[in-house]
């Protein structure tokens, strides 16, 4: 499918967005009253003797306009047209989010299916006088990042190892030119990561340490995001009941978007540089397995004793966020599926954000709802750090109370963070959006590729000298 911005165009339909407030003629009035329609957003109407589709809109807000892009281009799929032509909002940020909701939209997961249905939409015009090129260019690269982490996360367990994880990090290599280097159990051996190699022991599956660096000429500030790459999630001997088990492939969620925004970063270009960190893990059960009761002694000399084998995303953070820190970055920011209990806290459409610097948190924040992404801020406190105290080990992997789970997850990872950095990183909690199960706002069924948006937009700001 192509998008174009031009002065004007022929297509086989013309798209028009409506709201109540819009000014339409009487024709038009009375054909909407005659067939119901409200202006409601969801509703679609085509006047076939005027080869018109009206879509309805609550408001013209941003993410009103993208929301529609992307049900526009669903429902344009049952027609057999060749192109169709939509007049702009003659505003950057609004065009961006049509642009985008479009290309968001027309993601479907069907790489295994037999059968497809061919699509014979293949030209979009946005009708504006003024020139877009930065806007459409934009939208394109971080759609098709977006798309590309969506289709990874979906790739089932089987095809999907840590393995195949660093080779798709090696392809994003060679076609971008950024530098990756992959360690085995060897290298993980040598740095004394045994968090991950605990979760990893009873997989037949290795574990990989994935890193990816984009390095400018000049750069303003240097960014390490670490990306949780669990490729699938058993529980371990601590086992999820079967019906949690079934999307544990999205468990790499995190990782998957670490890979993502690199792919984003090295397309944008920006003044900064940016490192990109996924421990690339498999959780599974044999009699290798690491167990409840356990101390495990992490790469960053903190000890600690396992009370859940499914608390393991936290473990090989933490190893990932040791290293991170030798890097020397001037942010740092985790992004992983690690709580059930944050999607209890916040609901299935809102990533929580945690770390210790209210002032950044914030920014973060304003960013990422500015880029569609819902966030909302989860914060610490001391006395829900003492429910992680152990009589065995410097900390327990789970809280002893059953309330906070998401923040007490948090503050875990906060053990491993050093004085230097509390205030220069940042927790990304993505538990609730990062897989669908049922389609909303720009996300189809299935993996949504949250955490993109925000954190590109996040380093496009510092880049701007936000």
């Amino acid at each position: 499918m192509n998008l174009y911005i031009k002065n004007n165009a022929e297509a086989d339909l013309e798209v028009l967005f409506v709201a109540k407030n819009s000014k339409i003629s009487q024709k038009e009035k009375k054909f909407f009253d005659i067939q119901g329609f409200s202006f409601k957003a969801g509703e679609s109407i085509f006047i076939q003797d005027s080869f018109r589709f009206y879509i309805g809109l609550d408001d013209f807000s941003i993410d009103s306009i993208r929301e529609a892009g992307a049900f526009l281009i669903k429902n344009l799929k049952k027609y057999n047209i060749k192109s169709i032509k939509i007049k702009g909002f003659g505003n950057r940020e609004k065009n961006y989010a049509l642009m985008l909701g479009i290309l968001l939209g027309d993601y479907e997961f069907n790489t295994y299916k037999t059968k497809n249905s061919k699509e014979s939409l293949k030209d979009i015009y946005i009708i504006e006088s003024s020139n877009f090129v930065d806007e459409i260019k934009k939208a394109k690269i971080l759609a098709s990042s977006i798309n590309f982490v969506r289709e990874i996360v979906n790739t089932p367990p089987n095809d999907c190892t840590p393995v195949k994880l660093a080779d798709i990090a090696k392809n994003i290599s060679k076609d971008y030119s950024i530098s990756c280097d992959v360690g085995d159990i060897k290298f993980l051996k040598k740095e004394k990561m045994n968090a991950i190699l605990a979760v990893a022991s009873a997989s037949p599956n290795e574990p990989r340490f994935i890193q990816l660096s984009y390095k400018p000429k000049k750069s303003k500030a240097k960014i390490v995001l670490v990306g949780k790459g669990l490729t699938y999630d058993t529980g371990g001997l601590s086992l999820k009941p079967a019906d949690y088990m079934t999307t544990m492939k999205a468990d790499k969620s995190g990782g998957c978007a670490v890979l993502g925004i690199m792919k984003a970063i090295a397309e944008l270009k920006p003044n900064v540089e940016v490192c990109g960190i996924i421990g690339a893990v498999e959780n599974a059960i044999s009699g290798n397995a690491y167990k409840p009761d356990d101390i495990l002694h992490t790469r960053e000399g903190v000890s600690v004793e396992v009370k859940n084998t499914d608390a393991e995303g936290r473990l090989v953070l933490a190893d990932c966020l040791s290293y991170a820190q030798d890097l020397k970055p001037d942010y740092i920011i985790d992004l992983a599926t690690l709580t059930g209990a944050c999607v209890v806290a916040l609901g299935e459409f809102s990533s929580g954000i945690m770390g210790y610097n209210d002032k950044l948190k914030r920014d973060f924040e304003n960013i990422a709802l500015k880029s569609g992404e819902l966030m909302a801020i989860l914060p610490f406190n001391k006395h829900l750090e003492k429910l992680l105290e152990s009589k065995n080990a410097d900390i327990s992997n789970i809280s002893s109370s059953r309330y906070g789970g998401a923040i007490t997850a948090g503050l875990f990872l906060g053990k491993f963070i050093r004085d230097e950095y509390k205030n220069s990183w940042l927790h990304l909690d993505i538990a609730g959006p990062a897989f669908i199960e049922k389609e909303w706002d720009v996300n189809p069924y299935g993996a949504s590729g949250v955490g993109v948006r925000s954190v590109v937009d996040f380093i496009l700001s510092i880049n701007n000298g936000a």
